[in-house]
């Protein structure tokens, strides 16, 4: 087919690289987007939520198009920033990337949404470790013995002391999570809600 085999051409041409790899990580942005989130909301709608079986499709289906979605637009931003920063100044610097991810992390992820607030608290937990790593690599410090024990302890003592203390500093879920386990556990007043129900 002559079309396929002009659009095989245009898509192979150097020239169209960089415009084509923006589209493509739009493309690449929906579906992963949609391959993370959908499995995740279905699982909680229906452990969790309640309503009709509409009313938590729809549930579903608006967490996985503002995932899917956000992610497209997102990568198309810094994809484009990237491009345009490496055009202007005739090569990519160190501080790009930088640059890139803050336009797009403010016009995409600044909605103070529960998908957003989700991505960015999963990064910001992942940032901080490749911060701590990368002070180790660097050889700004030295690695320090058994680091994840401490790490470990160090992030649970807090989120029970914040818990117990100011709990409505903390996510609202992780808060209901913890009032799942540590308050309610306290509580029943028959041999079926200490073993089979909750209240």
């Amino acid at each position: 087919m002559p079309i396929l085999s002009t659009l095989q051409e245009f898509a192979l041409e150097p020239q169209n690289h960089e415009f084509l790899s923006i589209l493509k990580g739009f493309r690449n942005g929906l579906v992963y987007g949609t391959k993370i989130r959908f499995p995740h909301a279905l699982v909680m709608t229906f452990l969790f939520r309640s309503g009709s079986f509409q009313e938590k499709a729809k549930a579903i289906f608006k967490a996985t198009k503002a995932h899917a979605r956000n992610l497209a637009f997102f990568v198309t931003i810094y994809k484009t920033m990237m491009f345009l920063q490496k055009r202007i100044q005739g090569k990519e610097l160190n501080h790009h990337s930088f640059v890139a991810g803050l336009l797009g992390g403010y016009l995409i992820f600044g909605d103070n949404n529960n998908v957003n607030n989700q991505i960015v608290l999963y990064l910001f937990s992942r940032i901080i470790i490749g911060l701590a790593k990368l002070t180790v690599k660097r050889q700004v410090i030295e690695e320090p013995q058994h680091s994840f024990p401490v790490f470990a302890a160090v992030v649970w003592g807090i989120v029970m002391w914040l818990f117990r203390h100011d709990r409505d500093t903390l996510q609202p879920s992780l808060q209901a999570s913890m009032q799942y386990l540590y308050i309610d556990s306290n509580k029943w007043n028959s041999l079926k809600n200490l073993i089979w129900h909750n209240k």
